[in-house]
């Protein structure tokens, strides 16, 4: 049986941060074997008792935000639970169960906002890195500046269209082949720099 501390003894402990942005088809594979059927009633609803708590909480928001984009990787399917998975997000938050969880794992209650397609998540993500990880690593900083400069720029993540079969506009088909992602970190850097 799949617990919050089961999730969060794999993610934390087993995956670590090489895993987290690295990944790979072998852990892909792994994640939806332990997974998949949890991440499944999760977002049809079970699991409702994990938000009950802080530590059910991060594990709720890396079962429906996370482990979906290695278990469905390049797949719209990676990002059916995002609604479940920022909700769980903003009530933990307003809660203050994130200050409850040390860095880096509190990082993890903060990346349902980036990965959202709304400019008020994307401030709001910079927002809390900047004042309640103040000893971050400055590249998680960095990544939720970019995603957000993306989010103003289109309004969506134009990397995510071909996986939700939607029709990049000349200005995201451009910008995705003049770097896209990789352009927006550089933009960052710069803004940084200057």
């Amino acid at each position: 049986m799949v617990t919050p501390e089961s999730i969060l003894t794999f993610w934390f402990d087993e995956v670590g941060p090489n895993g987290w942005y690295g990944g790979g088809a072998e852990l892909d594979a792994e994640i939806r074997d332990k997974f998949l059927s949890t991440w499944q009633e999760a977002k049809d609803g079970a699991c409702g008792l994990w938000l009950t708590y802080p530590v059910g909480s991060l594990a709720y928001i890396i079962l429906t935000d996370q482990l979906p984009r290695n278990m469905f990787r390049d797949t719209g399917e990676a990002f059916q639970s995002d609604k479940s998975a920022r909700a769980a997000s903003k009530i933990a938050i307003s809660r203050d169960w994130d200050m409850k969880v040390g860095e880096p794992a509190r990082h993890f209650f903060y990346m349902p906002l980036v990965h959202s397609e709304n400019l008020i998540d994307q401030d709001r993500a910079v927002r809390l890195i900047c004042s309640r990880m103040p000893d971050a690593a400055a590249d998680n900083l960095r990544h939720a500046r970019a995603h957000r400069e993306v989010i103003r720029l289109f309004g969506r993540f134009p990397f995510r269209n071909a996986a939700l079969e939607r029709t990049s506009t000349k200005a995201e088909a451009a910008w995705l082949s003049e770097g896209g992602y990789g352009a927006a970190l550089r933009a960052v850097d710069a803004a940084a720099a200057a």
